[in-house]
């Protein structure tokens, strides 16, 4: 063993034995010998005699490296000995003749033969045929050497395919060019004698050796797209495809490799009129028996694809043909194969079940454009839906996990949700094109689900339901409402139906969503409501046994709450004596209960009641009762827990602060069926109910002032009151403003800032003196929390201390704009303010101009232009504030609508962008109405002469800057800044 065979060894070693290193150096000594110019020859003579796998793969991929890098630099004596000596391996021969003690590398293994393959396929690249015309044709003889030339002979063309013509890989167009001289040269010297030696090959080794046999039909698979189709099609190799396919006796994996010939037949790309008759010549009804099997067997999926691959070819020739042409004809043989298909559909599954959905999709939609459909289409749709129905039930071996939910359970349900999506595609496809049928086929289904054996009901229940669920995604809202065809059948005898297996967590689940898609019906039939809200509220819904059912129950009540609504005003006694039990557990303290996380239990059920009892048909006193029955407790429970927090130990406090998190999400929901008039107007004794309420939950900020999640709850319920008692909430402001103000993260802040944002959109104006008096503290503290600049970015992407900063610096800019437009910027000049005005200046400069999120950076430039006008008077008038104008004409104006604009990371096809430019544009026109000359004398005079603005495009700028066409003026100002980038060239740093 030399040197060189040693360092390949290291190099290759995979099992940290060798010393880092060493390995290093041996990598370092392999790549100066790949410099030799000697390479290839020593690449060859390390293949005539090195048996070691490791050396003969390296010099192999070498060979390959150096023929595509270096081919044109190779002289003609160097090409024509790599050409020997490599035609000489696939060949099965000794490179050199007078020595028979060298290596065959056909004698190496699989991946060896395949790096060979490559090495040919490269030199057939650059060789082929204008070099070494006769390639495949000197290969030909060499094949009675028996099967281990054969198999290098397939993998050579294999390695053709997948290397150069296969349009499955993307390809340049010098590849798409090479390939197709390398086919034109093929098909017109040596396709057909290919063609010929793998008949002859199966023929003789069709017995002896049938995996050598299927790797010759694999690789016929490969060609047939590009070569003449008659060498294929023809009465000697169509037999004995379809002998192969047939014989019971011969491995499946042989005729699976003779259907997936017949496949690529069948698919090859032609005219219709062709493609019909090739199709008809077949005489597929031969294979139709062989799907009827084992289904999970490589020869059933192989005749799967190949029956799906001939329907769909029919179905196309179908669409295009004329009844003239070939329809009726191609008509027949797609009924002929309906049939096998519906079989594979109902029997298979993975890709053959999946890729007959996609053809059947195709089919139904070949439907629409009939006025009326077949008998055969009819039978066709028929049977589409009883496979749909089979195909999307569960297996009865999974109930108990899917009832349960446990992990096999949740899997199971998560894969039948993934593959029912295209049925359902299809459902409904079916529905459009087939109404009556669809809709008698669910009847039929949903009354013989509910007469089934009790063993086979959950199952067959679940499926009938779901395909009523599925068919109502194709209707219209009129059908829904007027409940067009059997749907006026259908709905009530869901309403009604009570089935054995309702207790099953699925069936319950499916039958709710089922009810709640049809609710628009239940709507226009008010009949139907007393049942309705029996299946909600009874133990088919939010009283269901399974805590996953109730939960998704009160969900739902809630929803059809909102549609409903005043329709259930004569209900309401009925429905809150039905909730008694289920309200009762948020208005008593829950001891067992540990969660922080204030999972929303039942602030659903909350928010359905506060719908119904806030509608103003409800007469007041009864509201007023209604209300009070449920906030006094609520209340009661909340003023116990803050009153016993302080002598409770650890534990017993986590339980309060979970319960009292639940009772104010319920309060909450409650409160979004009360509006701002009804409670401010019309029933102020509503809203006095709410501001007591409000004072209350205040105090939890008091005696739990560092819990976030009470906190964040609070919050959220200050944003509700905002919302229902309007400008009446003012008196309880400053006490909760205090105490959310305690708090200095970056989270928090963003929280309080989100609310301020409320109060100011609700109110302008009306908050100016609250404003004054936190904006100097929350400005404060975020600029102390906020770097100068940019926030670094973490390596390996975004912690969640970054980002908190990202989202507090957005919300932070929101604040500063919506303060800005709604007439409050003089709360930046009051005398606590004064303070952080500089800061606050530099922060908006620098973002305006550089931040990476464009809609920040617009967002800045429109605060800037909202100040100047509010703080400049014009051109003669007295400053508002002393040093601001002077900012604006020489750092905002140069900086941001001139350097920042500059820059060539700044894309003006991005419609953001040009969104954002605008903004600068219009900024340039209020600075000038504004500050007259001192901009111009600014902006135009000093800062274009910085750039070495040409000064006829300065006075141009000048006369539309005086103009009134704004839209010409930022026309020309993109103009003029792409002249300025082209003329710096890069060259020129402005910042």
């Amino acid at each position: 063993m030399d040197d060189l065979e040693k360092a390949i060894l290291i190099s290759f070693d995979e099992s940290g034995a060798v010393d880092s290193v060493l390995k290093s150096q041996a990598v370092a000594f392999i790549q100066q010998i790949k410099e030799n110019s000697s390479i290839c020859s020593i690449c060859i003579e390390k293949l005539c005699f090195s048996k070691l796998v490791q050396v003969q793969f390296w010099c192999l991929q070498c060979l390959h490296e150096v023929l595509r890098a270096k081919y044109s630099s190779m002289t003609p004596e160097e090409k024509s000995f790599v050409r020997k000596s490599v035609f000489s391996m696939v060949c099965y021969e000794a490179i050199n003749a007078d020595d028979n003690n060298s290596v065959r590398v056909l004698e190496a293994p699989a991946f060896i033969k395949n790096k060979l393959a490559q090495v040919v396929v490269a030199l057939v690249y650059f060789e082929y045929p204008m070099v070494w015309p006769s390639v495949f044709v000197d290969f030909l003889p060499n094949l009675r050497k028996g099967a281990v030339v054969i198999d290098m002979f397939c993998r050579v063309l294999n390695a053709l395919d997948y290397e150069l013509i296969s349009m499955d890989c993307p390809r340049s167009a010098d590849e798409v060019a090479v390939a197709g001289r390398i086919k034109d040269a093929m098909r017109s010297q040596c396709v057909p004698q290919i063609v010929g030696a793998w008949y002859d090959i199966i023929m003789m080794y069709r017995n002896s050796d049938p995996e050598l046999c299927s790797t010759i039909l694999d690789c016929m698979r490969r060609f047939i797209s590009w070569i003449d189709i008659g060498l294929i099609v023809n009465n000697a190799f169509t037999q004995l495809l379809f002998e192969l396919m047939g014989v019971d006796g011969l491995p499946d994996q042989l005729r699976a490799s003779a259907a997936s010939v017949v496949l690529a037949v069948v698919s090859k790309g032609m005219d219709p009129k062709s493609k019909l008759s090739l199709l008809q010549s077949l005489q597929m009804r031969r294979v139709f028996k062989l799907v009827v099997g084992d289904n999970d067997s490589e020869l059933v999926s192989s005749v799967a694809s190949l029956l799906t691959g001939y329907a769909t070819e029919v179905l196309e020739c179908s669409k295009h043909l004329s009844l003239e042409d070939g329809k009726v004809v191609s008509l027949e043989l797609l009924n002929e194969v309906m049939p096998s298909i519906f079989y594979v559909m109902q029997n298979c599954e993975g890709d053959p079940a999946f890729n007959i959905v996609q053809f059947l999709l195709v089919y139904v939609g070949t439907m629409k454009s009939t006025s009326a459909l077949t008998e055969k289409q009819l039978l066709h749709v028929g049977q589409m839906l009883e496979v749909t129905r089979a195909q999307i039930q569960f297996d009865p071996m999974y109930r108990n996990n899917l009832d349960m939910l446990d992990k096999i359970g949740r899997e199971e349900e998560d894969m039948m949700v993934e593959f029912r999506k295209d049925l359902f595609v299809l459902l409904c496809n079916i529905g459009r094109v087939a109404p009556d049928v669809t809709q008698i086929f669910i009847r039929n289904s949903l009354v013989g689900a509910v007469s089934s054996a009790e063993d086979r009901n959950v199952e067959e229940v679940e499926a009938a339901l779901s395909l009523l669920y599925a068919y109502g995604e194709s209707l219209s809202d009129d059908a829904m409402r007027t409940g067009s065809g059997l749907l006026g059948e259908l709905i009530p005898m869901l309403l009604s139906t009570r089935f054995p297996c309702h207790s099953n967590r699925l069936v319950a689940l499916v039958y709710l969503d089922t009810i709640t898609r049809y609710m628009k019906f239940v709507s226009e039939n008010t009949q139907y409501i007393p049942m309705t809200l029996g299946a909600f509220l009874d133990e088919r819904g939010i009283h269901h046994p399974n805590v996953n059912v109730s939960r998704r129950a009160s969900y739902l009540f809630m929803k059809a709450v909102k549609l409903l609504k005043a329709k259930l005003v004569p209900y309401i006694e009925t429905i809150l004596q039905s909730l008694q039990d289920t309200v009762a557990q948020f208005t008593r303290m829950c001891s067992a209960s540990t969660e922080l996380s204030g999972s929303e239990d039942g602030s659903h059920i909350f928010e359905a009641i506060g719908l119904l009892i806030g509608m103003e048909d409800v007469p007041l006193e009864k509201q007023s009762d209604y209300l009070s029955a449920l906030l006094t407790p609520l209340c009661q429970q909340v003023e116990v827990a803050l009153l016993n927090a302080k002598s409770q130990n650890p534990e017993e406090s986590l339980t309060q602060i979970g319960n009292i998190q639940k009772i104010i999400m319920s309060i909450n929901a409650l409160s979004k069926g009360f509006s701002e008039r009804l409670a401010t107007a019309s029933r102020p004794a509503i809203g006095l109910m709410f501001k007591q309420t409000l004072d209350i939950l205040l105090q939890i900020l008091v005696v739990f002032p560092k819990v976030e999640p009470l906190r964040s709850k609070v919050t959220s319920f200050i944003h509700r009151m905002v919302d229902t008692l309007g400008a009446s909430v003012f008196p309880y402001l400053p006490k909760a403003l205090e105490q959310l103000l305690t708090e200095s993260k970056p989270k928090e802040l963003v929280d309080f800032l989100v609310l301020l944002n409320q109060l100011i959109c609700k109110f302008s104006t009306g908050v100016r003196d609250i404003l004054e008096e936190v904006y100097p503290i929350i400005a404060g503290r975020t600029f102390n929390i906020l770097p100068r600049n940019d926030i670094p970015s973490e390596p390996g992407g975004c912690t969640e201390e970054t980002r908190e900063l990202q989202e507090l610096q957005k919300t932070f800019f929101t604040f500063l704009h919506i303060i800005t437009s709604h007439d409050l910027s003089l709360v930046f000049l009051s005398q606590k303010s004064r303070g952080c005005l500089d800061m606050m200046m530099q922060l908006l400069l620098y973002t305006c101009c550089n931040h990476k999120d464009i809609l920040v950076r617009k967002a800045c430039v429109q605060i800037f232009i909202r100040l100047i006008k509010d703080w400049c008077t014009g051109p003669n008038g007295n400053e508002k504030v002393p040093g601001f104008q002077s900012f604006i004409i020489e750092g905002f104006a140069t900086n941001c609508c001139l350097y920042s604009v500059l820059e060539k990371s700044l894309e003006f096809r991005d419609a953001n962008t040009m969104a954002l430019f605008g903004e600068i544009v219009l900024a340039q026109k209020v600075m000038y109405e504004k500050f007259g000359n001192d901009f111009l004398h600014n902006f135009v005079s000093k800062s274009f002469s910085n750039v070495q603005c040409p000064q006829d495009l300065a006075e141009q700028y000048y006369q539309k800057l005086q103009g009134n066409d704004i839209k010409a003026l930022k026309s020309f100002y993109q103009s003029l800044i792409e002249k300025l980038r082209l003329q710096q060239n890069g060259s020129f740093v402005f910042r």
